[in-house]
């Protein structure tokens, strides 16, 4: 049976930024790193092989949808996300959470960031929801179907054993920023009971499956914007005997940096801390400067999908008619498969033919870019180049952006 450990390799002088090593059952992971998600077991419009072309490392599944389709059994009897998907590298899994209360209350993949939309607790009339939270668990309606179901700490465990994921996530209630803090409170004991729960399951999966590899669980970091709810969480977490920490909830962007400081400052610094849902690259860079490791989003494959790329001077729109006659890469001197072989004139066209192959060399580019990007921010904690690296990178991405230039000078 292989295990599982982080090791520190070296850290950035004044912060809580730092390069590492994951090691799991399918392999090492170079961190920090930016995990690809494949939500369904599959990154959409790309192959494994397309995956691997783009120096992915790992890459993330979700345990809400599997357990809808095809059914978390069948992954297991295929022999597992490796086999079934056809990935051998490291693999994360989501717990679910996310989606029982967002997908499960109707409000599909948005969710309140800037407190001015439905809540999906307290605040949003039950005749609308469709997700309704116990001490228990979560009973949901499937945005497939309709059908009821319910997951608790113990069914999410059981999932994402099943599926074979190497690091999984315990099972946590998503609160939006519209929730009173007197429910983000009630939240958090939810939550931290859940762990506890999530632990037993897992310890108990664990000793009657002796022949199978090891599979980390990491603790979930609530508490949305308040600073004590986040440390007393984060307080919480490191007592329990977690493998590492998942920073989820919601965070206002200008808050992130913030938020991840607060929590990182409370936990173990031996162990990996993943920040859930983040892409862009000022957020990237306010992440890994405060400690977190690994990171996951499903952004580079969706702006690809409806034409935007990532470029050095900033996300542009391909499908605009400034690429109609562009015979060139997107990227000059990007060594992608999309930007060595196609041109910008090319893929504009088949934005606007709507053919699929423009979502394959969309998503390519974009998740080479940005795992690029992580890479290059790798390198230079390494090599204690990152604040030269960070202010040429950032002036230059968000060079027309004069309402970054102001929040940041």
């Amino acid at each position: 049976m292989t295990g599982f450990n982080f090791k520190i390799k070296h850290k950035l002088p004044g912060t809580l930024a730092r390069t590492g090593i994951i090691t799991t059952p399918h392999g090492k992971i170079e961190t920090p790193a930016f995990i690809v998600v494949g939500t369904k077991a599959t990154v959409k419009a790309l192959t494994v092989e397309q995956l691997k072309a783009v120096n992915t490392q790992a890459v993330l599944v979700n345990a809400y949808h599997l357990y809808l389709q095809p059914g978390h059994k069948v992954v297991e009897q295929a022999g597992g996300l490796a086999k079934f998907m056809n990935w051998q590298g490291p693999t994360f899994s989501d717990s679910g959470g996310f989606q029982v209360l967002s997908l499960g209350s109707g409000f599909k993949k948005v969710i309140d960031m800037v407190g001015d939309k439905h809540s999906l607790n307290v605040n949003q009339p039950k005749s609308q929801r469709k997700a309704f939270v116990d001490d228990e668990g979560v009973t949901f309606k499937s945005h497939l179907d309709g059908s009821k179901h319910r997951f608790t700490a113990e069914l999410s465990m059981q999932i994402q054993h099943a599926i074979g994921a190497d690091i999984m996530f315990a099972f946590d209630e998503l609160t939006s920023l519209n929730d009173s803090y007197y429910y983000q409170v009630e939240s958090l004991e939810r939550t931290h009971k859940w762990a506890l729960r999530c632990l037993s399951e897992i310890e108990k999966l664990r000793l009657n499956n002796l022949d199978r590899d090891y599979q980390a669980l990491f603790g979930v970091i609530q508490g949305a914007q308040y600073q004590d709810l986040r440390k007393k969480a984060a307080r919480f977490m490191a007592q329990q005997p977690f493998d590492g920490y998942g920073i989820g909830g919601a965070i206002e962007k200008s808050k992130l940096a913030e938020i991840i400081a607060w929590v990182n400052q409370e936990l173990p610094e031996t162990k990996p801390k993943h920040l859930l849902g983040i892409s862009e690259p000022d957020d990237i860079f306010r992440a890994i400067e405060n400690g977190v490791d690994t990171f996951d989003c499903v952004s580079p494959t969706r702006v690809g999908r409806n034409g935007s790329a990532y470029t050095y001077n900033g996300r542009k729109n391909i499908s605009s008619s400034h690429y109609k006659y562009r015979f060139t890469s997107i990227v000059d001197n990007c060594l992608c498969y999309t930007c060595t072989n196609y041109t910008a004139a090319y893929l504009h066209h088949l934005l606007h033919a709507h053919e699929l192959l423009a979502n394959t060399l969309m998503s390519i580019h974009n998740e080479y870019f940005i795992i690029k990007l992580v890479d290059d921010i790798r390198n230079s904690i390494n090599d204690q180049t990152f604040y030269d690296f960070k202010n040429r990178w950032l002036a230059s991405y968000y060079e027309a952006n004069t309402k970054y230039k102001r929040k940041n000078a």
